[in-house]
């Protein structure tokens, strides 16, 4: 056991009360560590600053460990990231998720090449679990130099309020550019919220082992291990378009929408902070876990972007490779448009967002709410890219641009010399949208399976998952998930 040698704030957890905490009660099972850091001589402790153990979640095997910050700030040398091996290396062989209780102010000076090589072989057995095993990270503290790259290299990144993680801290900064930061100011919660590296908040360490708990259950099919049975709940009464306008132009938040689907309306969203003009949520469909991918109309009416593709992309690949149904709701008038998209390589994140979903062999539906324009009716889990089937809402409209766009491009001189233009261009549009972008053409042209009630969503989705759950996916390679 690591000997604590400072402080600690009342709210805050020890290295093992956070197993303990993590653990379903009694299962608790530490690997003994007594390797000690040669270099410290009489100053070593047994463990190096660093706990392991094993225990069940919900009854499913997990391995975790936990660094002690108060042990030379939970810095890692050599003793110590073979502590950390050991743990991946048990959860390697059981094929079991592993859990990392991150604290640690970086390698350890004392230690030299050591430990940056320590970091090394982690990083090395991290990436080659990667697509294997789930990985969590849950940031307690510092996470400073390569102590910041474990938690990137993990499936999830779970952050309490005292945590910061950086590759160069604030004293380094101020010594080489001259800023006078805190470590929250560098790279607390809220920045690591909005950049996308933190996946989750939250308020208390408690809070944050609750959440890796249900994160552990979401994706509990991974390799063999039996679905643990959960009982069905229906979602909270009142029609899933009831917050949907029927002017395409006014915005809503899509995850009423998203939680009028799911097991008692509870959704539990990955990285709402940053891109928020796409949603990604984790739910239960009749107790099937799913992963759930909106395009979200009250921010920037649910167009895709650059990192709106980066983040959904990601997250298709993590329920892909852990084997989490997709489904995947539509309302979006296309990518954005413009230099500073382009520029910033749209293009290319689009084209992640593509490949995602058109690699996954999960089962995935896609539901259209209201409408589906150009590369992002492709991106966002199309027909043509191998969804098992798509829906669409009876006032869907589905096409290669808005009707308004179109006829802008197609009679532009009509519209020019017209007396009233902008009359003029809402009667060509209108006469567009009815000839090219219903619902009910796309599903004449086999675009679409079918056009479906709001009101039977649930009921449609759920069948087709139960459906294709019960099908081999394609074999292909074994693959590492790529970052």
């Amino acid at each position: 056991m690591a000997v604590a040698v400072a402080s600690r704030a009342s709210d805050d957890l020890t290295a093992a009360e956070r197993l303990d905490a993590l653990f379903d009660r009694g299962t608790t099972q530490f690997i003994r560590t007594d390797v000690v850091s040669r270099r410290l001589g009489p100053r070593a402790v047994p463990g190096d600053g660093v706990l392991a153990a094993t225990g069940t979640v919900d009854g499913r095997p997990v391995a975790a460990y936990s660094q002690d910050g108060t042990v030379f700030g939970g810095s890692l040398g050599r003793a110590h990231a073979d502590t950390v091996l050991r743990v991946l290396d048990v959860a390697e062989r059981a094929r079991i998720p592993v859990v990392a209780f991150v604290e640690s102010a970086g390698a350890r000076l004392q230690e030299g090449l050591d430990a940056l090589d320590g970091y090394a072989r982690i990083f090395a057995a991290q990436v080659r679990l990667s697509g294997v095993i789930p990985q969590i990270s849950v940031v307690c503290g510092a996470a400073a130099g390569g102590g910041a790259y474990g938690p990137a290299l993990s499936d999830f990144v779970v952050l309490t309020p005292r945590a910061s993680m950086f590759l160069t801290g604030p004293g380094v900064v101020r010594e080489v550019l001259g800023e006078v930061l805190t470590a929250s100011e560098l790279g607390g919660p809220a920045v690591h919220a909005a950049n996308g590296v933190a996946h989750l908040l939250s308020e208390t360490e408690l809070d944050a082992i609750t959440t890796t708990r249900t994160l552990l259950e979401v994706l509990a099919d991974v390799d063999a291990v039996p679905r643990h049975p959960r009982p069905v709940e229906a979602p909270p009464g009142g029609p899933v378009d009831a917050y949907v306008p029927a002017d395409p132009r006014k915005g809503y938040d899509v995850r009423h929408v998203a939680a009028g689907l799911v097991d008692g309306g509870r959704l539990l969203e990955i990285s709402p902070g940053w891109a928020p003009n796409v949603t990604c949520s984790f739910g239960r469909i009749e107790g099937r876990a799913v992963g759930i991918v909106a395009n979200q109309p009250s921010c920037k009416a649910g167009v895709l972007d650059a990192d709106a593709s980066q983040k959904a992309a990601r997250f298709v690949r993590t329920c892909d490779v852990f084997r989490v149904p997709l489904v995947v709701l539509v309302d979006t008038p296309g990518f954005m448009p413009g230099s500073e998209q382009e520029g910033g390589a749209v293009i290319r994140h689009g084209a992640k967002l593509v490949h995602a979903f058109a690699d996954a062999t999960v089962p995935r539906v896609t539901v259209v709410l209201r409408k589906a324009f150009g590369g992002a009716l492709i991106a966002m889990n199309s027909r043509g890219l191998g969804a098992d089937a798509v829906f669409a809402w009876p006032n869907a409209e589905l096409g290669v641009m808005g009707p308004a766009q179109a006829v802008g491009i197609t009679h532009r001189r009509d519209i020019e010399a017209a007396a009233d233009p902008v009359a003029r261009r809402s009667e060509l549009a209108g006469a567009y949208a009815a000839d090219h972008l219903t619902a009910e053409r796309a599903a004449q042209d086999g675009h679409v399976d079918a056009v479906i009630a709001p009101s039977d969503t649930r009921a449609r989705v759920a069948a087709v998952l139960a459906l294709a759950g019960t099908t081999v996916p394609l074999s292909r390679p074994a693959r590492n998930f790529p970052q």
